[in-house]
């Protein structure tokens, strides 16, 4: 296994997990101030073909809008409320695209994890775009500072590796059902990324034998992020940006 693992290993999940809206700039403004610097987001396509944040296929829980984000156009979706459902002070904050992100991290040298989370029947579409517009807006990012492309779909990640080979990948996993590793492998991924409680010793060694790097979510415990640390596991994806603030 390589040593020159360029991430932090705290990630904030969806920006600062649960104490702003999720998934807008809000919500990695305030993880920052906690001290992070990777922020794990999710993104999805508009009709329009634009990367935007959103891990729900529907609108309904995180915005003022109705019915599937994919049937409408960025412009629409722009217009959008997706502060107010978490809470009054937040009214107002919009969605958030890629560009906007990719300009907020850059700015602040901050890394990023892309969930690419495609609206269903758009695995392989989502995938090579994200990987197309990713390249494009870190063209002249150092490439240890390029975000980390992680999925639960292959066919999106087969799609940003035919893409654009250079980005980092990782499989997404709920468990290690059999063959992960393997999947993970012809992929070409250089981490796998699953459920925490998933991971054991022998979970671990196979995928860091492999050159596979062992990353954990979603984390909120003092004592599971004790047991995944005594595992020699490489990175932890939290909500608990005020628990495990300013970490290294």
């Amino acid at each position: 296994m390589s040593d020159s693992w360029p991430y932090p290993r705290w990630i904030a999940h969806r920006g600062a997990g649960q104490l702003a809206p999720e998934n807008t700039l809000a919500a990695f403004r305030l993880g920052a101030s906690f001290g992070y610097r990777m922020f794990e987001c999710d993104v999805k396509l508009s009709a329009d073909g634009v990367p935007f944040l959103l891990h729900d296929a529907s609108l309904d829980r995180t915005s003022n809008g109705q019915g599937l984000a994919a049937e409408l156009n960025w412009d629409a979706l722009s217009r959008l409320d997706a502060g107010s459902w978490h809470s009054p002070q937040y009214a107002g904050e919009p969605l958030a695209n890629l560009e906007a992100v990719a300009h907020f991290c850059l700015d602040k040298a901050l890394a990023l994890n892309i969930e690419i989370k495609p609206t269903p029947g758009a695995e392989s579409l989502t995938g090579a775009v994200v990987a197309n517009v990713v390249a494009r807006l870190w063209a002249e990012a150092p490439q240890g500072t390029l975000p980390l492309l992680s999925s639960f779909q292959p066919d999106a990640l087969e799609a940003a590796r035919a893409a654009q080979s250079h980005l980092p990948r990782a499989l997404l996993l709920d468990a290690l059902q059999t063959g992960w590793l393997e999947t993970a492998l012809q992929l070409g991924c250089v981490a796998v990324v699953c459920q925490h409680t998933q991971w054991d010793a022998v979970s671990v060694r196979q995928a860091q034998n492999a050159g596979l790097r062992v990353l954990s979510y979603t984390v909120n415990e003092s004592s599971a992020v004790d047991r995944l640390w005594a595992l020699g596991t490489d990175g932890i994806i939290t909500d608990r940006v005020d628990l495990f603030s300013a970490p290294s």
